[in-house]
């Protein structure tokens, strides 16, 4: 196995490993680099329904994702509950799995949860042969070198997350539409929070789509969003992954951001995820 970091802010490539054989050793060493690098890279899999499963549930604690309890299978739609198949692929009519082919808004997962996932996982099964990059977000060093007067602004604030529409912009279908930031419903978060394993300070701001600041009027917090935002989503603190056939991500959302671009409708992308809620570390 080798563990290689990436040219960028975050993110490791590891080559070498099954992830469906990995020993006790090689699995401390992965996780220990998972924590240092934010976002894992692991290169050539092969694996089942089954031993993605497993595998995700050695980093931590499952919970079955959105959609579980409503799914199309077949044409590589997975059958498991823990696994939540993103795909633009339909089967008589009907999506094997969500988001589609739409480019998907910079977010954290779930993050108008009082208790958001710990970690994702994402297995590349089918891939178009272009678009659908992925792009990873470091919230460690956006905030280590946001300007001094900023970061002093954000640090006593909470932001408010929304929870009505998707990272694409689609209305969930339990909610109603919002006309109006003071009608948001989700979570509120410290904007700032210390990582519970590796003990570093860490922007949490979830997405900006009705995003607010409870502390602040909707003029002035709309204006601080987008001076934060504009910082945060800097390409310096950014790694975009280019999707390989057999590539497996495990990135940490409570230190990171991401989003992916939009790609052809005409081709097909499947992807199967797992979401961890806790880590066994934690």
């Amino acid at each position: 196995m080798l563990i290689k970091p990436m040219n960028a802010a975050l993110g490791a490539e590891v080559t070498g490993i099954d992830l469906a054989r990995i020993n006790v050793q090689e699995f401390r060493a992965l996780y220990d680099a998972w924590l240092e690098h934010c976002v894992l890279i692991v290169r050539q899999q092969s694996l089942t329904e089954a031993s993605l499963v497993d595998f995700s549930r050695r980093l931590g604690e499952l919970e079955l994702p959105p959609g579980s309890e409503s799914r199309v299978t077949g044409d590589g739609g997975a059958s498991l509950p823990e696994i939540w198949t993103i795909s633009n692929v339909k089967v008589d009519g009907e999506a094997i799995g969500a988001l589609g082919n739409l480019e998907a808004d910079w977010h954290s997962d779930m993050s108008y949860r009082s208790d958001p996932p710990a970690a994702s996982v994402l297995y590349a099964r089918i891939i178009p042969s272009s678009g659908a990059n992925t792009c990873f977000a470091n919230m460690y060093t956006a905030l280590n070198e946001m300007p001094v007067n900023l970061k002093r602004r954000i640090a006593p604030l909470h932001v408010r997350h929304d929870s009505a529409y998707t990272s694409v912009g689609t209305l969930r279908a339990d909610a109603r539409a919002i006309d109006d930031i003071a009608e948001v419903r989700g979570a509120v978060h410290p904007t700032i929070q210390q990582h519970p394993e590796t003990r570093q300070k860490a922007l949490f701001i979830g997405r900006r789509l009705n995003a607010c600041f409870v502390e602040l009027e909707t003029d002035d917090s709309e204006q601080l969003l987008d001076e934060v935002w504009q910082h945060c989503s800097d390409r310096r603190f950014v790694y975009e992954h280019v999707w390989q056939l057999g590539d497996l991500l495990v990135w940490d959302n409570r230190c990171t951001l991401h989003r992916r671009d939009a790609f052809d409708d005409n081709e097909r992308r499947i992807m199967w995820r797992t979401q961890i809620k806790t880590t066994n570390a934690t």
